[in-house]
Parts: structure tokens; C-alpha cells; sequence
């Protein structure tokens, strides 16, 4: 057995005759190779198609081309044309949403069949040494090893310029979103660019500034972040992941406070009711609820958390005909200020007591144990005071 010298290449061993003995097999080779390559991959079969199928043989066709350009040389394995082929095949499964796996996997089958293809050549036409068919081995394993290396490259390249253009477009709809006034079209396309299937509720939640990048990763599917001087806003897209028990949870301890879900159109009042109720109320290690807090900030002139209040609390009432709800609204109101007695309310309305006797038992089934508790009484007297 001979032995190399260090600084020559593994193709620089391979016999030169082998190019010659090659050569006539290639149109039965690529074919062969890419199908195999294609069987052994079952994900590939989901790409299937005319380009695929092509652009798998273009990959086979050039790498044995310059594989057999290699034999007996000292030259580098892929020179920039050609290695861009193969950066160019690992983008495209990055753009598939696919990982190095099972490209690596692919290139393993095609080494394999390649030292088969290349020692059945030689094979055909003389004898062939074990020192050859290791020389061989070597030089096929380290040119695969440097496709590898150009499809890998790829492949990350692709996921870098993905990754950018992913965090583009999210602060782009952070920021249509926050400003607010975007035409309704802008602003879905915005989001649906972002992969959020439908425009509706948005919750925001105002967070620390160092806690931007772990709220963007851990929302990343639901949630896009838009970072402030002195915070980070956090929009949630209705869902699961933004109901209360959920951000009870993903919000302890982040000194975070929750803002309204209200329509998208009205995000920059949600997030002005979140600054407010964290100057009025503060920040701890449970996250505050600005819906906790509407009637304060109502009280304090607050607009926005009036209108946000009158319609959690009026909701019972939205499915009934004007003239009804009008009806059971001024009973209320009147109920309320005159703590529960019906005879002040039928005084007051100038309707019979069987009529607020009926009116309030209509109430009852639609506000059930609201009426009972004293913070929702209190809420529902001060909005139904504003709707006078």
C-alpha cells in the first residue's frame, strides 16, 4: 500500500482511468442516483413535480461531473460556480421549511451510491485493488463531505434572510397596529403576512424593556412586540393564549400589565388604558388586569375604559329590541339608585310594581348573580349613569 502525502488531496489518489471507465455510465448513473436519493428520503415525495425532479438530476448530474474532474488532481472539490448549485439546493429546502436532516441524509445515499457507480466502472474494466477501492472511499466521502458543507451553507443563509424578513414584517404589523388609522386591507395583509389567519381582538400587554426578546419567542406564534424607550408592548392576537388563565400563567412575575381585547382598530386606546392603569395602580409579580380597573379609571375621566365597561357589563342586554333594552336599562338604573325597592321604582317610572316585578326577574335571568355582587352593582350604577 502506498502511502499519501499529507498535504494531497483523497481525489489526487483516485485512478485516472476511472474518468474513462465513467464516463459512458453517466446517463444511466444520474437518473439512477436521483431516484434512489428521491426513495430513500420519503419527505421528498411531498415535492414532487417537473422542477423537482429536474432540479434533483441537474445536482446528480453536476456532482459526478466534477467528481471525475477531480481524479488525479490536486484541485480544490468545488470552485464558486459550482458550489453555488449546492448553496442554491440548500436554500431551496430551507424555503420547503425543511432541515439539514434530511438533505444530509440524501447526500450519505448519494455517497454511497457513488462509490458503487464508481468501483463497478473500474471494475468492468480491469482489476481492482483494495488500496484503490479505499482511495476510492476516501475521495468520494471527503467530495460529499464538501457538498455537505455548500448545501449546510445554504440552507443557513436561507434561514438567516428568512428569519430577518420574518422579524421585517412582524415589527412592520407592530407598528400599523399600535399607531393605528391603517386602512383595514393594510393592516390584514400585515398580519397575514405574519401568519395570524384573521384580524379581529387584540390584547396588548405592557412589559418591561429587557423583557422584549423572551416575550417575542415565547408569543411568537400569537404575538408580535414592538420595543419602546422606557417598554416593550406585547399584541396578542385573540385566542387561547391571550384569555386570562393563560396570561395569569405566562405572565407571573414580569412585572406585566394587560390591557383590554378590544377590535384592532382601537389598539392604540388599549394600550393608553394599560399606561394609565400602570401609573395609577403599579406593577408586581401578578400581572395587572386593566379590565380589574375599569370603573377607577372611568372615574378618572377615562373614556375609553367607560365605553370598555358599559359594554362588558351591558353585554346581557345586546341580543334584545331597542325599545326592550331601553326599558330594563332605566329600571336598572332606577333599581340601583334606590337599593332594590320596587316601590320607589314604580313611583319613580310610573309603572305598575307587577310590571318592575316582571321587568327585574327579567333581569335577573340575564345578569344572574351580577346583581348580587357589589363591585358589579357599583359598576353597572356607574355606567348606567353615564348612559342617562
Amino acid at each position: 500500500m502506498t502511502t499519501a502525502s499529507a498535504s494531497a488531496t483523497p481525489w489526487q489518489r483516485v485512478p485516472i482511468d476511472l474518468v474513462a471507465a465513467m464516463r459512458p455510465r453517466l446517463p444511466a448513473a444520474v437518473p439512477a442516483i436521483a431516484e434512489a436519493v428521491a426513495a430513500a428520503n420519503p419527505a421528498f415525495a411531498e415535492t414532487t413535480g417537473a422542477k423537482f425532479d429536474r432540479d434533483m438530476r441537474t445536482a446528480v448530474q453536476v456532482a459526478l461531473d466534477r467528481f471525475l474532474d477531480l481524479a488525479g488532481t490536486d484541485e480544490p472539490a468545488l470552485p464558486p460556480r459550482i458550489r453555488e448549485v449546492f448553496v442554491a439546493l440548500g436554500a431551496a429546502e430551507a424555503r420547503e421549511n425543511r432541515g439539514p436532516e434530511l438533505l444530509l441524509g440524501a447526500l450519505r445515499t448519494a455517497a454511497r451510491l457513488l462509490l458503487r457507480t464508481a468501483s463497478a466502472a473500474l471494475a468492468e474494466s480491469r482489476p481492482v485493488t483494495v488500496d484503490e477501492i479505499i482511495d476510492l472511499s476516501d475521495a468520494t466521502s471527503a467530495f460529499v463531505d464538501e457538498l455537505a458543507s455548500a448545501c449546510t451553507d445554504g440552507l443557513a443563509r436561507q434561514l438567516r434572510e428568512q428569519a430577518g424578513e420574518g422579524d421585517r414584517r412582524r415589527r412592520r404589523a407592530a407598528d400599523l397596529l399600535l399607531r393605528g388609522g391603517a386602512p383595514a386591507d393594510v393592516a390584514r395583509e400585515a398580519v397575514a403576512a405574519i401568519g395570524w389567519p384573521a384580524l379581529d381582538r387584540v390584547v396588548p400587554v405592557l412589559l418591561p424593556a429587557d423583557q422584549a426578546r423572551d416575550a417575542r419567542f415565547r408569543f411568537a406564534a400569537d404575538g408580535v412586540v414592538a420595543e419602546r424607550a422606557r417598554d416593550a408592548v406585547l399584541l396578542l392576537r385573540s385566542g387561547p393564549r391571550a384569555e386570562r388563565g393563560a396570561l395569569t400563567e405566562a405572565l407571573d412575575r414580569r412585572d406585566a400589565v394587560v390591557g383590554p381585547a378590544l377590535p384592532w382598530t382601537e389598539v392604540p386606546e388599549a394600550v393608553r388604558l394599560a399606561e394609565r392603569a400602570a401609573e395609577l395602580i403599579g406593577t408586581g409579580p401578578v400581572p395587572v388586569f386593566v379590565e380589574d380597573h375599569f370603573a377607577a379609571l372611568a372615574l378618572r375621566g377615562e373614556t375609553g375604559a367607560l365605553a370598555a365597561l358599559s359594554a362588558r357589563r351591558l353585554e346581557p342586554l345586546a341580543g334584545l329590541r331597542p325599545a326592550q333594552r331601553e326599558q330594563l336599562l332605566v329600571t336598572l338604573e332606577s333599581w340601583l339608585r334606590h337599593w332594590g325597592s320596587r316601590a320607589a321604582v314604580s313611583a319613580e317610572l310610573f309603572v305598575h310594581p307587577q310590571t318592575v316585578s316582571y321587568r327585574l326577574n327579567r333581569l335577573r335571568e340575564l345578569f344572574g348573580p351580577d346583581l348580587d355582587d357589589p363591585d358589579a352593582r357599583f359598576e353597572l350604577l356607574l355606567v348606567l349613569t353615564q348612559h342617562r
